[in-house]
């Protein structure tokens, strides 16, 4: 089952994430110290953890804090990103196979 908004998806992420992905690489080069994957991989469970707190307290009832949650969530990309990169991972290409995956198995509504 095709869906036309999942291939516009797939479209999106092959044309947009790899050169957002390589400029991460090229600024993390350049800018901090190598660090190994195992490194990133922490630091993004350290970052999505700390997210996962902001939304478990707005679930308990404190006020949203939505600029430090977007914050908490830029955090998680960088994260993200820089460990892809450590590890060789073109996630645009790993996304869309996901979503090319995924795909046949969504209903069409």
């Amino acid at each position: 089952m095709n869906h036309p908004l999942c291939d516009e998806l797939i479209a999106s992420v092959n044309s947009g994430l790899a050169p957002i992905q390589s400029s991460f690489d090229s600024y993390q080069q350049a800018c901090f110290i190598p660090r190994p994957p195992e490194f990133f991989a922490l630091e993004l469970c350290g970052e999505a953890g700390e997210l996962a707190n902001l939304e478990k307290k707005r679930w308990k009832g404190a006020p949203p804090d939505n600029e430090h949650t977007a914050d908490e969530a830029a955090d998680v990309f960088i994260a993200l990103m820089n460990f892809c990169n450590a590890r060789h991972i073109d996630l645009a290409t790993a996304v869309a196979l996901k979503l090319g995956r995924i795909k046949p198995s969504r209903p069409n509504p």
